[in-house]
């Protein structure tokens, strides 16, 4: 059953929690509320979370923090995402997905426990499973829906053609993907398109790609080259490069450094030119666009 798009006001950047417990920082409660902090005092008000996190630790830990801190509910917003069941959990004898209605009604109502909070902004099927079940997945969303456990729904890392299977029962408006200047398939095989088509929002994991690791030294030279004539650093320029998109990318900003997100949440000033923004294609890819 189709809808009206109205999709949520989340922030641009959305902070990342993947790395703020035991999968990188092992924030204290108060490192985790000092991080919520500098977020929303820099205008940073959505973060993402999925219950696998710190081997499911993280979103509790978060959950622990923030009911300490008596924000209201409306001046942030929560995602999380779940169907990834790993081989070191649980009874699990293999990592392998789960989308069966009963196992997201479950994730849903554990993550809301973890979070300490009465509903999700935003509830993503993390990955894609060959074994998804649309009516499956229909009747468990429709359900959370109604009862306002969500607010809306959406997937993470699904092509076009999984995003239209299950269009066929659901409005989708969110799919969070991989895309950055050094990931940048989904420009050109028709999944953006598709997306602006069907007024879906991308959301760009992994935003800076693998530009610190291992950029070839024509885009690291073109990367300075825009960062000195944009009084920018790297790091703005690659997230202003996303931002150009007319389908509307919001990134999702994985470190823990506030003065790296305070950074980022300021690349939404930078207004990049159309021959700059080809130029770093052009370094990225290492050929002219054809």
């Amino acid at each position: 059953m189709k809808q009206n798009n109205k999709q949520l006001k989340l922030s641009t950047p959305i902070q990342g929690c993947m790395t703020w417990g035991k999968w990188g920082a092992n924030f204290s409660k108060q490192a985790y509320q000092q991080q919520i902090e500098s977020c929303m005092a820099s205008g940073i008000t959505t973060f993402d979370h999925a219950d696998i996190y710190g081997g499911y630790t993280t979103e509790a830990e978060f959950g622990n923090a923030l009911a300490e801190m008596k924000l209201k509910r409306d001046s942030f917003q929560l995602i999380s995402k779940c169907g990834i069941q790993m081989d070191s959990f649980r009874t699990n004898k293999v990592k392998h997905y789960q989308y069966d209605a009963a196992y997201l009604i479950r994730s849903v109502e554990q993550s809301l426990q973890h979070l300490q909070t009465d509903y999700l902004d935003v509830f993503l099927l993390h990955r894609p499973s060959p074994l998804l079940d649309v009516e499956e997945v229909q009747s468990a969303v429709q359900q959370l829906l109604q009862e306002g456990k969500i607010k809306s729904f959406g997937v993470s890392n699904f092509n076009m053609q999984q995003l239209a299977l299950l269009q066929q029962a659901l409005q989708i408006e969110y799919n969070q993907i991989q895309i950055s200047i050094t990931h940048s398939e989904s420009l050109t095989n028709g999944l953006l398109d598709y997306m602006q088509l069907h007024q879906i929002q991308p959301m760009a994991w992994n935003p800076l790609g693998n530009f610190f690791k291992e950029a070839s030294a024509e885009l690291k030279n073109t990367v300075q080259k825009m960062a000195a004539k944009y009084e920018a650093t790297e790091d703005q320029i690659l997230l202003a490069w996303l931002r150009k998109h007319p389908s509307k990318i919001i990134p999702v900003v994985g470190t823990t450094n506030p003065k790296r997100m305070q950074a980022a949440k300021q690349t939404n000033e930078i207004k990049i030119d159309v021959q700059d923004w080809f130029a770093l294609l052009e370094a990225a890819r290492g050929k002219q666009v054809d």
